[in-house]
């Protein structure tokens, strides 16, 4: 059983994040230099985490808590590549 608090808090926690990956969406593909871009697709990929997250406490699933923790890993190594090509001009050496 959920609490009152949760019964609400979910749902509005969900159109949050939703509506700041839409906006981490236009940064993306709006932004004038290539460093906006990967900072928005960053951003993204972090509210995306979170999304799921929110989603995993939402149904009480643990499903979604796997699905987190690869957003996060395939998220952090994408920026680490983008960030390594965008200083150096090649991602391997």
């Amino acid at each position: 059983m959920t609490s009152p608090v949760t019964s609400w808090a979910l749902p509005i926690a969900l159109i949050l994040l939703a509506s700041a990956m839409a906006l981490c969406l236009v940064r993306m593909l709006r932004g004038p230099t290539a460093q906006d871009r990967v900072l928005a697709l960053d951003c993204m990929y972090l509210n995306g985490m979170l999304f799921m997250l929110v989603l995993g406490i939402y149904y009480g699933s643990t499903n979604y808590f796997e699905a987190a923790m690869l957003i996060a890993l395939l998220g952090f190594v994408s920026s680490t590549a983008m960030a390594k090509f965008l200083l150096r001009g090649e991602v391997i050496e």
